[in-house]
Order: C-alpha cells, then structure tokens, then sequence
C-alpha cells in the first residue's frame, strides 16, 4: 500500500509540475522525505524527476527555445555539481525564506503595468542559481519557471524548454550522488518504477494542456508561485 501511495503521489506531482513547469516538488518531496528520510529522497527523487522532466520534454520538441535553453544549462549545470557535492551544509531555513520573499516579489511584478523579461543571455545567471539551489534543496523549479516565463512562450513551449534545462540538471545530479555513493542499487530501480508514473503524469498534463486557455494557465502558475512561497516560509 505504501508503495503504490508513492506511486499515485509520483504521478499527481508530475500532473501538476508538468501543467505549470514546477510545483510537483511541493507534493512529492515533503511525502518522501517524511517516508524515507531526505538523504534518501533527493537522490531517488532526481532519477525519477528526470524521467519526467524528458518525457515532457520529448512530448513538446518541436516547441523547445533551444537558445535560452543552451544559455540556462551552460550555468546551471557547473552549478549543479557543486550544489551536489555541498548537499545540505548551507542554512537551509534562511535560504529558502529569502527565496520565499522572492516569489512573491515576482508575482507582484507579473501583475503590474511594468514590462519585464529577462535577457536570454542572463539566463546563465539564473542557470547558475536554479541548478545550485535545486541540487541542495531537491527542487528550485519556481526559480527556473520565473526565467522562462518572462519569454511569454506558449503553455507547451514554456514546459517544454523548461523541462529540458530539468533535465540536464537532473543528469548531472545523478552522476554526482552516485559518485558519493548516496545512491544503491534498490534506489535506482525504485526510482525508474516512480519516473515511469511521472512519465503517465507528463502524458496527463500535456491533456490539460491542450484544452487549458491562456488566461488559466496564467492562473494556475499564480497559484503555484503563491503555494511555492508560502511552503517555503512555513
């Protein structure tokens, strides 16, 4: 039963992650921790959020930004196996605040009358930051979504490219947590049985996504970014 608790959770987050780019971790991650310990967690949950994460973005090829894609991976991941090999020594509690603050500095910008994007060439800077985070904290998909979104892609182009950024990082997650042996056999298989319910999850999204306007996939990502910033406070 416990198992296939897991199995519906995995599917759910990725349902939710795969219709506005992120939030998936702030089902999936408290459940694991809770259940398994977070040591534990983040490793497995990296496989199985990357098998997610490449299916989303198999689902949406033909609509990826390749170009502010390339820029994010060429800061994230560096960044990403440096956060691997610190793994939980920061302050944890007062980052995540910080981040917390930040979202909802940004929902508050989305919402006003100033225009705003980020420069495709600054999504190194924001490579740098997400694939850090993302490797001490499991996820910092709000972060990535901030830079994507301001590039006002379509629903499906937005997920895509952004998926394929999740990917890289998720990669390069994998090799270093292996490399520390944080990773066992058993958590490999475990983890490719949960990526395949978040392949099942990235199919269920790209449904909705197709029938969702607009004007709702905006709000659904306002929600999210406002539950991202609360759960990170509390």
């Amino acid at each position: 039963m416990e198992w296939i608790f897991l199995m519906f959770t995995a599917w759910l987050a990725s349902t939710i992650s795969g219709i506005a780019g992120f939030g998936g971790s702030l089902i999936i991650l408290p459940v694991f921790s809770h259940l398994i310990g977070v040591k534990k967690a983040i490793p497995v949950l990296t496989i199985a959020w990357m098998m997610g994460n490449l299916s989303r973005a198999a689902f949406g090829y033909q609509e990826i930004q390749w170009k502010p894609v390339l820029y994010f991976c060429l800061g994230a991941v560096p960044a990403a196996i440096v956060g691997s090999m610190v793994f939980v020594e920061l302050p944890a509690k007062l980052v995540m605040k910080a981040i917390g603050v930040f979202l909802v500095l940004i929902l508050a910008l989305r919402h006003s009358p100033v225009k705003w994007s980020i420069p495709e060439r600054s999504f190194v800077w924001c490579g740098i930051v997400v694939g850090f985070l993302s490797s001490i904290f499991g996820s910092a998909g709000s972060l990535g979504a901030v830079a994507f979104l301001s590039l006002n892609l379509s629903p499906t182009a937005y997920v895509a490219s952004e998926a394929v950024t999740a990917v890289a990082m998720h990669l390069t997650k994998t090799a270093v947590y292996g490399r520390y042996d944080l990773l066992t056999g058993i958590d490999v298989w475990q983890a490719i049985g949960l990526g395949l319910a978040m392949v099942a999850g990235s199919w269920t999204s790209r449904q909705w996504l197709k029938k969702m306007s607009g004007k709702w996939f905006m709000r659904f990502v306002d929600i999210l970014l406002v539950a991202a910033a609360l759960s990170l406070f509390l």
